[in-house]
Parts: structure tokens; C-alpha cells; sequence
């Protein structure tokens, strides 16, 4: 009896650590989920230059599109950071079933804990205080000649090479977008 009582407070508690959201534990949420328009998503993999072959992150890669396009029409390595589970699993099934599991990936896990020397280009849409957070890890782990786009919000102290705006309908709802380019 005593077993069984023990074996169901352990269940019990594995159910609510699992019911309990990313950012409780032990991972911070950097960004709501809200998705880029495809039109934007290919202006930011344009403004930073994506050739085919190169290495590109996405960070907080939501449902992927980002990472799809790159890998889909650019022919780059692409790689997204999610921690939302319902997100990344979205986003690898659609990797799937598009075939394109040799150029494109989805990881889930802490970005904050990501190796940023590889890529060559870096997509970012998150927060001006989550930008402030991941600037420190750029800085330290970017190869030079690698690029930053960031979508809406800027990086403090970085001077954007390019920056470019975009106008957007595809929602039904009309709205500007700006992307900033940096390079290392």
C-alpha cells in the first residue's frame, strides 16, 4: 500500500512540473509567440544575404517558417532554437513533411545556451530586453563576416549596416516592419 501511495505522489508530481509552463522551469521565454508574415520572412533572409550552403539560426523559431524558407528557397543549413513544445513539435512536422530534414532542424531547448560561432546568418525576433540578453553571447561566439537581421527591435550599441522597412498586408491588416542588418 505504502508503495502505491508513493508511486502515485511521484506521478502526481511529474504531472505538474509537466503542466507547469517552460519558463518556470528554469527557462525564460524571450518572446511571445507572434508569426512573421512570408513576405517579411523572405525579406529578412534577402537583407541578410542568405547564399546556399551557408549556416542559419533562427532564435525563437516559433512554427518555422523561418527556418523552412531558409532551407526551402535559400538551400542554407538552418537551424531553429523553440521551447515551446507545441511550437517545435508544429515545426518538425512540417520539416518532415516537406523532406527537408537534410537542411533544416528545430531544437528544442534554451537558446541562451546555444553555440553562435557557426552561423553565418542569424535571424532574431524577440524582445529589446531579450536582445539585450543574447547580445553578450553574439558578441562573444559570432565568426566575423557573420550577419544579425532583427525584426521590429534593435540591438543597443550595434550599428546596423542596413536598415530597411517593409510594408505588409498579408493579415488584412496593414503594418510596417523594419529589419535591421549587422554584420561582424
Amino acid at each position: 500500500m505504502r508503495k502505491t501511495v508513493l508511486l502515485l505522489a511521484a506521478l502526481l508530481a511529474l504531472a505538474v512540473v509537466a503542466a507547469v509552463p517552460a519558463q518556470q522551469q528554469g527557462v525564460e521565454k524571450l518572446a511571445p509567440y507572434y508569426p512573421t508574415p512570408e513576405s517579411v520572412v523572405q525579406k529578412m533572409l534577402e537583407l541578410g544575404g542568405l547564399r546556399a550552403g551557408e549556416w542559419h539560426y533562427d532564435l525563437g523559431s516559433g512554427d518555422g517558417r523561418v527556418v523552412i524558407m531558409a532551407a526551402q528557397k535559400f538551400r542554407a543549413h538552418s537551424v531553429g532554437y523553440e521551447i515551446d513544445d507545441d511550437l517545435y513539435n508544429r515545426s518538425m512536422a512540417r520539416i518532415k513533411d516537406l523532406d527537408l530534414q537534410k537542411l533544416a532542424n528545430i531544437v528544442k531547448g534554451d537558446l541562451m545556451k546555444a553555440d553562435f560561432s557557426k552561423p553565418d546568418l542569424m535571424t532574431v525576433y524577440l524582445l529589446p530586453s531579450s536582445n539585450d540578453k543574447i547580445q553578450p553571447l553574439l558578441e562573444k561566439d559570432m565568426k566575423k563576416g557573420s550577419r544579425v537581421v532583427s525584426h521590429d527591435f534593435e540591438f543597443r550599441g550595434w550599428k546596423a549596416e542596413q536598415v530597411l522597412t517593409v510594408e505588409d498586408n498579408e493579415e488584412g491588416d496593414s503594418r510596417t516592419h523594419t529589419l535591421y542588418l549587422y554584420k561582424r
